[in-house]
């Protein structure tokens, strides 16, 4: 049973401040009115039978992409995949954007990808071409009924992901399906059917032709996802791990590696991709595994073969690079310790620096020491504004060179070490250590 907020019945100009899900509703009422069937359809539908809150709403009609631009007009409707036959149309910022797809069956997939050509079909037909029976559900949110064609509301109750009609035929048409079975399993916490795995596990070296795009994506919401660890053993299970990191062979074949990896990764509170990146390569480097490849640059290889951003990259060099930096912090000197609590990186690598504590079943001291120092510490005093400047050695009478950046450097580490508080005093560094150097 999908509960039902209170929505207000059709409106002809869709501009008012509604939700997503009134929106949602407006687009079918609109498509129903116009005498089209209309129904919200895939993971929309798998999202409200199990209580969440979807992220967007997908409607599927029988009526024809040039018939759903008439019905909502051409200002409010964009041509983005009319040739497969969807359509999004527009609505006020608050709701957002609908796609709105004809019933359809699929021609032959050639690049493992897309279907070569559509058929315009009935639901119950659009319904056996999708991938898995949960997101293969429809539901009318005018007469508050689901329509399912596939045993999707049985797999639900069952917690049982299980691919529509012959699996292997399935993942055969996107081969990132093998990918998507184990995000969806992992994350509704269910277990693979039997011949879904088996199809997966089949055809796990097929995964290749699949771009490095879409390979990153559907590993950012694993790794994003709480039950991240759920799904990196289960990746391994069907063999794809390996197959898309194959630098984790080292950790997977040691299995107190493997079981710290695992624990460390659950262990992390809500984190970013860069972050949860960085920590399944230092299960790599941080053991001594790293297979040639130097310690921190262990992400950016990765990184590039998987076409990451390239800041999600330089995130994960950075705290790599950095992941012993704040060993015995209490102990560091205050401008070591200041230098690396200012950047912005810093509190994923206090994460970083816990979960591999957690991982290694030992008190997370050095973590715990940093975060309390910046809950206790001032941001001028973290990172105050420089006392002088390289202008400034300049204007009085410094000669650029090789250790012109050294010498602002240690007047920088005197500030925060709060051995010097002033231009002045900086000025009289910088002298001492010039005449030093002569």
């Amino acid at each position: 049973m999908i509960d039902e907020p209170d929505v207000a019945g059709n409106e002809e100009r869709i501009d008012v401040a509604i939700s997503q899900r009134e929106f949602a509703e407006q687009v079918v009422r609109q498509l129903v009115d116009a005498g089209y069937t209309a129904l919200w359809a895939g993971g929309c539908v798998r999202d409200l039978l199990v209580g969440r809150e979807p992220k967007d709403y997908d409607v599927a009609t029988s009526a024809r992409p040039e018939q759903v631009r008439e019905v909502f007009g051409k200002r409010r409707t964009l041509s983005v995949g009319e040739s497969f036959g969807v359509i999004v149309v527009l609505g006020p910022k608050s709701a957002g954007q609908v796609e709105v797809a004809t019933f359809r069956t699929d021609g032959n997939y050639l690049d493992g990808r897309r279907p070569e050509s559509v058929v315009f079909s009935s639901p119950e037909e659009d319904a056996q071409r999708r991938d898995f029976t949960i997101n293969g559900m429809f539901y009318d949110p005018l007469t508050k009924e689901v329509m399912d064609f596939v045993g999707g509301e049985k797999d639900l109750a069952a917690g049982i992901l299980r691919a529509i009609g012959h699996p292997q035929a399935r993942m055969e048409e996107d081969k990132l399906r093998m990918l998507r079975a184990v995000r969806f399993a992992a994350s509704f916490e269910f277990e693979l059917d039997e011949a879904t795995a088996a199809a997966v596990r089949s055809m796990a070296d097929q995964i290749s032709v699949v771009s490095a795009e879409r390979i990153a994506q559907e590993l950012r919401r694993m790794l994003v996802d709480r039950h991240r660890s759920r799904a990196i053993e289960l990746c391994h299970d069907v063999g794809l791990l390996l197959r898309i990191i194959p630098e984790l062979a080292v950790v997977t074949s040691d299995r107190e590696c493997w079981d710290r990896l695992r624990r460390g990764l659950a262990s992390l509170d809500a984190p970013d991709f860069a972050l949860t990146f960085a920590f399944v390569l230092d299960s790599v480097i941080g053991e001594g595994h790293q297979s040639g490849a130097a310690d921190p640059g262990l992400a950016a290889i990765v990184g590039r073969r998987l076409k990451l951003s390239n800041q999600e990259i330089d995130a994960a060099v950075w705290l790599l690079k950095h992941r012993r930096a704040l060993d015995k912090a209490a102990d560091l000197p205050l401008s070591r310790l200041k230098r690396i609590l200012a950047n912005k990186l810093a509190a994923d690598l206090i994460a970083l620096i816990r979960a591999r504590a957690t991982a290694a079943g030992i008190e997370a001291g050095d973590a715990d020491f940093c975060e309390q120092y910046l809950e206790s510490t001032d941001q001028d005093v973290l990172d105050p504004s420089p006392l002088i400047s390289g202008d400034d050695l300049i204007k009085a009478g410094f000669r650029p060179g090789p250790k012109f950046k050294e010498v602002l450097d240690r007047i920088r580490d005197a500030q925060l070490d709060l051995e010097i508080s002033s231009a002045d005093e900086a000025m009289k560094l910088a002298a001492r250590l010039d005449a030093e150097e002569e």
